[in-house]
């Protein structure tokens, strides 16, 4: 048995990374294939059956034709298959949905799929009762194995190459190898990969299936509670039934969802620094302090609004009442944050009482901000902002006194000495990008207002918003194809980060 556990592991560090990648997602295609067949829909079965199969024998004959193909890239190419998987990968995705839906063209599907890998859950389709429930599954399903694969590549691959918010703590120059970590690795690029995989995995398929099943205690649907256990861990924000209006598990669901949503604030609430020692304790993890003092004071300060629209127009709060707008806020601003995009079914409450509009800025604040290192939010990242706010304490104290020299205190122990440079400068690549992006949908005849929230929408993976930041929704699908495959590549671009990207077309650190 040990013999043949080896065997295998040898066999999975000799096939590619993509094609590892691409043979997991086709054996994934059966299952929507067997819930169709559950349900009688053959011809949603067939899809999914025949597309698998397609991809299992493809992955057979390039790695045959590639066996003796040893990858020389290390932990740099690694991050070009990254790219690859969120690039390439969706066209063959996109196949059974295509042909199992077949009133869209395939450059929907292609979007759809873009948005569900990139666990941005932008809905191109907002009559949810136009998919069937094989599809909204597979929908579901393909956001949950792009937060796992962000997951582990941000152990794997980002924390070596001090990218993805791990500059600001670790050693390294962003896009170089650590050195003892990666450049160790040199020889067997996937070793890391594979055990960083075996580790986490099972986590992140453990945390799911709980919420699975306490959503199904609850009173949730089977369906419903499946897909909002795979998008709150994967911050995908995908429902098969709009949102928390349409689930059936109510205020205990809505909670639910709610202490689970905190994973995607710390990577300490899953696992240990990957990049640099620092704090063990959760409570003295800067990124959840941040982090839950955003979600309070933002609360409050919609719940403040709320109550002085309401006392404008001469009316009055409910005790009960109260606690539902609180709670509705409380929940809201947290799946924004962590730019998992979920609406509480008491948000709506809030704007029929006061008669206030919805507060699309702030939402789109929260999504630019986004949640924590190495998970699967998206967003500029809860230590990033945490090393501009105590450069920013810092250069404060040196005006009002000129003459003191900072010590190293508790709070900053974990940021290192140009934590805030690099972070500043991700930044401003980022408003750059956006800025960017803002431009070419404008070229496309989108207005400013409507280009955006679907640039923001996009950059930070929080697909949710662009339903929620305008007073009249964005039909995505009304889009040219020109602007769809902008935002494809927009959701690309914040999933990876910039500062991948530069890494990636730089050649001096190919040749290193």
């Amino acid at each position: 048995m040990v013999r043949a556990g080896t065997q295998q592991v040898g066999i999975l560090r000799r096939l590619p990374l993509f094609l590892l990648i691409w043979a997991i997602v086709s054996l994934a295609m059966w299952i929507p294939a067997v819930y169709a067949l559950v349900l009688d829909d053959h011809d949603t079965s067939r899809s999914f059956l025949y597309s698998g199969l397609l991809g299992l024998f493809l992955v057979a004959i390039i790695a045959m034709a590639s066996s003796n193909r040893i990858p020389r890239r290390g932990t740099l190419g690694q991050l070009a298959v990254m790219l690859g998987c969120f690039t390439i990968l969706p066209i063959f995705l996109a196949i059974p949905l295509h042909d199992a839906l077949g009133t869209t063209t395939f450059l929907n599907a292609y979007f759809d799929m873009v948005s569900a890998l990139t666990t941005t859950g932008a809905d191109l389709f907002p009559d949810y009762n136009r998919l069937s429930a094989p599809l909204h599954l597979w929908r579901a399903l393909v956001g949950w194995m792009g937060g796992l694969l962000m997951w582990i590549a941000a152990a794997a691959i980002l924390a070596p190459l001090s990218l993805g918010g791990f500059e600001v703590t670790a050693k390294g120059q962003p896009g170089r190898p650590v050195s003892g970590v990666a450049q160790s690795e040199r020889v067997d690029p996937r070793g890391r990969l594979l055990r960083v995989a075996r580790a986490l995995a099972p986590v992140y398929a453990g945390l799911t299936v709980v919420i699975w099943v306490l959503l199904m205690i609850a009173g949730e649907a089977g369906l419903t509670a499946v897909c909002h256990a795979m998008s709150v861990m994967a911050t995908s924000g995908i429902s098969p039934v709009g949102g928390m209006e349409g689930a059936q598990a109510g205020f205990t669901g809505e909670a639910i969802l709610f202490l689970f949503l905190f994973f995607a604030l710390s990577r300490l609430t899953f696992s240990t620094d990957t990049a640099a020692t620092g704090f063990s304790r959760l409570d003295r993890d800067p990124e959840f302090r941040i982090g839950l003092m955003i979600v309070l004071a933002v609360a409050l300060l919609l719940f403040f609004r709320v109550v002085a629209g309401v006392t404008e127009i001469g009316g009055q709060i409910a005790p009960l009442q109260a606690l539902q707008v609180i709670w509705g806020m409380l929940f809201t601003v947290l799946a924004f944050l962590t730019t998992a995009g979920f609406e509480s079914a008491n948000w709506n409450d809030a704007q029929q009482l006061s008669g206030l509009g919805t507060p699309g800025l702030l939402l789109m604040g929260l999504a630019l901000i986004g949640g924590g290192v190495a998970t699967t939010a998206g967003g500029v990242k809860l230590l990033r902002v945490f090393a501009l706010y105590l450069n920013g304490a810092r250069e404060i104290d040196r005006l009002i006194y000129p003459s003191s020299v900072s010590g190293v205190g508790g709070g900053n122990r974990r940021i290192q000495s140009d934590g805030a440079f690099i972070a500043w400068i991700f930044l401003m690549l980022f408003a750059l990008t956006l800025g960017v992006f803002n431009l070419l949908l404008a070229a496309m005849g989108a207005g400013f207002e409507q280009a955006m929230v679907l640039s923001v929408a996009t950059l930070t993976t929080t697909g949710p918003l662009i339903e929620l930041a305008t007073d009249v929704p964005i039909r995505l699908i009304d889009l040219s194809a020109g602007a769809k495959l902008t935002l494809c590549a927009a959701m690309v671009i914040g999933r990876l980060e910039t500062l991948a990207i530069i890494a990636l077309i730089t050649p001096s650190l190919w040749r290193d």
